[in-house]
This record gives C-alpha cells, sequence and structure tokens, in this order.
C-alpha cells in the first residue's frame, strides 16, 4: 500500500467495517477480459482468516468463472463522505476500503450451504437462524470466497 499512513490494520476496525457494509465486488479473470459483480455477501471470520458467502444462479457468467478461474479480487467500500472545497483541486473524500485477493468455489455440502446463507442472512437482517426449504437449496449456488491476501484503507 503506497500511503502507509492511511492503512488500516487494527482488526477489530476491519472487521466492525466488513460486518456493516452489504455489498462485496468479485473480480473475475475471463480469458483476457475482467469481468466484476457486486453481490450481498456475509462472512465468518476463523483464526483472524475471512471467508465470504455469496449466492446466486447455478448458470451464468459468474458460475462458470467461480469453477474455471477460482482465483479473484475482491472489494468493499463505504462510509463515503465528500469534503467540499472553494475550488475542483481542492475537493476530496473520506471513506474506507477493503481490497484482497481470494480462491472461490461452488458449495455443494448441505450444511455449509445453509452456513453460507445465514451468514448472508445475518449480515442483511442481523437474523442468525433460518430455514431453506431442500428446493430452494437445490436450486440455488452459494459461492465461498476464502481470503488468501486482504488489506484496509481509509482517509
Amino acid at each position: 500500500m503506497r500511503r502507509k499512513d492511511r492503512e488500516i490494520t487494527d482488526s477489530n476496525s476491519i472487521e466492525a467495517f466488513i460486518q456493516k457494509e452489504q455489498i462485496i465486488r468479485i473480480a473475475f479473470y475471463d480469458d483476457g477480459d475482467i469481468f466484476i459483480v457486486p453481490v450481498n455477501y456475509g462472512y465468518r471470520k476463523e483464526n483472524d482468516r475471512y471467508t465470504f458467502y455469496f449466492h446466486g444462479a447455478r448458470a451464468g457468467r459468474k458460475f462458470e468463472l467461480a469453477k474455471s478461474s477460482p482465483k479473484v479480487g475482491f472489494e468493499i467500500d463505504g462510509r463515503y463522505e465528500l469534503l467540499e472545497a472553494e475550488i475542483a483541486c481542492d475537493f476530496s473524500a473520506k471513506f474506507q476500503s477493503v481490497i484482497g485477493t481470494g480462491t472461490l468455489s461452488i458449495v455443494e455440502d448441505k450444511t455449509e450451504k445453509i452456513l453460507g446463507l445465514n451468514c448472508l442472512m445475518k449480515q442483511t437482517t442481523n437474523k442468525t437462524e433460518w430455514e431453506y426449504k431442500d428446493e430452494m437449496l437445490n436450486g440455488v449456488a452459494v459461492f465461498r470466497l476464502d481470503v488468501e491476501k486482504m488489506s484496509c484503507k481509509a482517509k
């Protein structure tokens, strides 16, 4: 990170930020193209390692790339506040962001699918326990992103 003065290394501050936000952007490499998709997420943190979960269709570009090109980048941003000034070049902004890389997989195990969906629902509703019908579980793809590298920055 070029601006070390803006780096956040406190794990509690990073988790508080991740816990508050709702959208993660996943960046896939697609045979010379970059494909970025914003999705709702949930997460788990165990032994200082993050795992993000999100869901989608069991077909389409995201699903196929998760199988064929599982190394991805990701980004979460928030806390944006415009800092106005008298002249254009003096405008700035406050923000916070997390960026990183990891490996994506498609969850097939029913128990972990439910865990991933419950993480997602907790992020959205703050409720931790949900019930899912088998036909819904069979029809949805649950994606697991195991974080390998991550950094956090704020201004």
